[in-house]
C-alpha cells in the first residue's frame, strides 16, 4: 500500500495512464510530419495551418471529452474520446514545431542534397527530416508533458487512469490518493520526458562526436 492505495491499483492506473498519453502523441507525431512539411513546401498554407491547428489547443480538454461522443457515436466513457482528443492537442503543439524544424534546415544542405541527385522525398526523408530531429524532439517533450497532464482530467467522465486517484481522494476527503497521483504523473512525466530525450540522441550521433570534439 501507498498512501491508502493498492501497489496493483497504481500500477494498473500507470498502464492506462501511459497507453491514453502515449499513443496520441505517437500518432500527432505522425499525423504533424506530412502537415509540417506541407507548411514549410508552401509557404501561403503555413499561416492558415499553423494558426488553426494552434487554436485546437485552446478547446477546453473536459468539454472536447464531452463533445467528442456525440461527434463519433461512442459512449461518454470510452477510451477512443481520450485518444482522439490527446491526439488532436498532440497535432496542435507539434505541427509548429514540425514547420520550424524543417524550415531551420539550412538551404545550402537543402542544395547539396540535391545537387547529388536527391529528388525532394528522398531528401526530406534522409536529409531534412534528421537534422530537424532535435527540434521535434524538444517540441515532443512538452507535448509528452502536456498529454500526461491533460489525460487526468478525463477521469471526471469516467475513464480510468491515474486521474481516478484525484477524484477518489476528493469524494473521500483523503489527500493519500491524490499525493499519489500527483506523485505518478510527475514520474511518468520525467520517464517520457527521458525516453525522448534518448532517443533523440540515438537518432543524432553526429551532435554527440561533435560534443566529444
Amino acid at each position: 500500500m501507498i498512501g491508502g492505495v493498492a501497489w496493483s491499483t497504481v500500477g494498473e492506473l500507470l498502464l492506462r495512464h501511459i497507453y491514453l498519453a502515449g499513443l496520441p502523441l505517437l500518432l500527432g507525431l505522425l499525423i504533424s510530419l506530412p502537415l509540417g512539411w506541407l507548411a514549410t513546401r508552401y509557404r501561403w498554407l503555413a499561416p492558415p495551418m499553423i494558426a488553426g491547428t494552434g487554436l485546437l489547443y485552446t478547446i477546453p480538454s473536459l468539454a472536447l471529452f464531452i463533445m467528442l461522443p456525440l461527434l463519433l457515436g461512442t459512449t461518454i466513457i470510452s477510451d477512443t474520446n481520450v485518444l482522439v482528443a490527446m491526439t488532436i492537442y498532440a497535432v496542435a503543439l507539434l505541427t509548429r514545431t514540425v514547420a520550424d524544424a524543417l524550415a531551420s534546415v539550412p538551404s545550402s544542405v537543402r542544395q547539396a542534397a540535391t545537387a547529388m541527385g536527391y529528388g525532394e522525398l528522398r531528401r526530406t526523408l534522409a536529409v531534412d527530416l534528421p537534422l530537424a530531429v532535435p527540434v521535434i524532439t524538444a517540441g515532443l517533450r512538452v507535448a509528452a508533458v502536456s498529454n500526461v497532464s491533460i489525460v487526468s482530467v478525463a477521469a471526471l467522465i469516467g475513464v480510468s487512469q491515474l486521474g481516478q486517484l484525484f477524484t477518489d481522494g476528493f469524494n473521500r476527503n483523503v489527500m493519500g490518493p491524490i499525493m499519489v497521483g500527483i506523485g505518478a504523473c510527475v514520474v511518468l512525466a520525467l520517464a517520457l520526458d527521458a525516453l525522448i530525450a534518448l532517443a533523440s540522441r540515438v537518432l543524432t550521433p553526429w551532435q554527440r562526436s561533435e560534443a566529444s570534439r
